[in-house]
């Protein structure tokens, strides 16, 4: 059984990005908006950029569901959604 995991990208911005991985692989960086993020830096900035990567919750599970609800709950509980504190666009952030 492959573990499952949901992770936190923090950028050098400080803005946030929570996402979902099924097969658990180390250089998977999320499917986080590309055009939303280079928006937010300068070409300058980058050119020298790092980012970290957390996980937040493993399981398992071979319960998709349970892991898509886990992903949900961690992006309200971080509002990665709210667009002043992450890139996460679904779900939609409600003030």
């Amino acid at each position: 059984m492959i573990k499952k995991v949901i992770y936190k990208i923090t950028y050098p911005n400080g803005k946030i990005y929570i996402g979902k991985d099924l097969t658990n692989t180390l250089n998977y960086f999320g499917s986080a908006n590309s055009r939303l993020i280079a928006a937010d830096f300068t070409e300058e900035q980058m050119l020298d950029f790092t980012i970290r990567k957390q996980i937040l919750w493993e399981s398992y599970t071979d319960d998709i569901k349970e892991v898509n609800k886990v992903e949900v709950e961690l992006i309200r509980k971080h509002q990665s959604n709210n667009p002043e504190i992450g890139y996460n666009l679904w779900p939609k952030f409600k003030s």
